[in-house]
């Protein structure tokens, strides 16, 4: 059963009845089911693409968050072929709220890392909810190089609401781990391409954004703290979390606009978890050509480039 966001149940009324009419047997001498069927997904379609076209950044946020939206796992399972995944930070122990290994990526070797969420409620708690500790992020760096020892490019896929705030993860040096993946991330000699595809929050999610190419999905968010934890430190009331929404400018367009993030990928219709197979067709797409762009460049220009880039954020408004 299809999961419905609150500003979706009108829509969830209207599909509701669409359901229950095609139980249902034509009656004799009544109504035509399958014309009613018609109207009914006709007035559902044209519902669907009028709330769509204007969410407000907490309706965003909300979408970001839909439980049946593709997880990095099935970015990697639909995008990746002979995956191997690699578990450990070699000093502590294995983190699986950040999943990565080596595959082929169109036939072309790379190595891929997500932060993964999980989809029900044993996975979720498996994997932390997407919030990884201080090995996960030292995962990641091991990761990304070894990449660069074999010159393999770099596919991240970010959807974290954040890096765990416990205090065992600040024992461990959650703050320096996340410090370090950052570091891979802009001294890495080979392309990395980040995709924000749910959620990305905090230094948790840059940890593994900072690439030559940052894209975001049309319905993703990424942003420094949730709306929620802005909303607490400003107001000091959770509550007024769609206006913090509003402030933090957290949105694929106005990330794109300030020039935070490189490309905004479409989502189908309704949100990527209406159609999981499409939205990961697409996001192979739009890796496939920005590769083959990253891959002309040297080791050198690249992280110059990417330096420049990342140097470059924020100049206009100090100027």
């Amino acid at each position: 059963m299809r999961h419905f966001l609150e500003f979706e149940k009108p829509l969830a009324e209207m599909e509701g009845k669409i359901e229950e009419l095609r139980r249902m047997t034509e009656p004799e001498g009544g109504m035509n089911i399958a014309e009613e069927v018609a109207r009914l997904t006709d007035k559902a379609d044209k519902q669907l693409r009028l709330l769509y076209a204007k969410l407000t950044p907490w309706q965003k946020t909300q979408v970001a968050r839909h439980p049946e939206r593709p997880k990095a796992l099935a970015y990697i399972r639909g995008l990746i072929t002979d995956f191997m995944p690699l578990a450990g930070d070699r000093a502590f122990a294995d983190d699986a709220a950040v999943v990565g290994g080596m595959g082929r990526f169109q036939g072309r070797p790379v190595v891929v890392i997500g932060t993964e969420k999980g989809h029900d409620t044993e996975t979720r708690v498996k994997h932390n909810f997407g919030m990884a500790r201080p090995e996960g992020y030292r995962k990641a760096r091991r990761l990304m190089e070894l990449a660069g020892r074999f010159k393999l490019p770099i596919l991240t896929f970010v959807d974290t609401s954040g890096a765990f705030p416990g205090i065992d993860a600040e024992a461990r040096g959650q703050a320096e781990a996340i410090a370090r993946s950052i570091e891979a991330c802009l001294n890495a000699p080979v392309p990395l391409i980040a995709t924000i595809i749910g959620e990305g929050g905090s230094g948790g999610a840059i940890a593994l954004a900072a690439g030559d190419t940052v894209q975001m999905l049309e319905h993703a968010i990424y942003s420094v703290i949730s709306p929620e934890g802005c909303a607490s430190i400003l107001w000091r009331d959770a509550a007024q979390a769609a206006v913090a929404a509003e402030a933090l400018k957290l949105t694929a367009e106005d990330l794109r606009g300030l020039g935070i993030v490189d490309r905004v990928i479409p989502e189908p219709l309704g949100g990527a978890h209406r159609a999981p197979d499409e939205m990961i067709n697409s996001v192979g797409a739009a890796i496939a050509g920005t590769l083959s762009q990253l891959s002309t460049l040297d080791p050198v220009a690249l992280k110059q480039r990417r330096r420049e880039k990342f140097l470059a954020m924020g100049r206009e408004g100090l100027a």
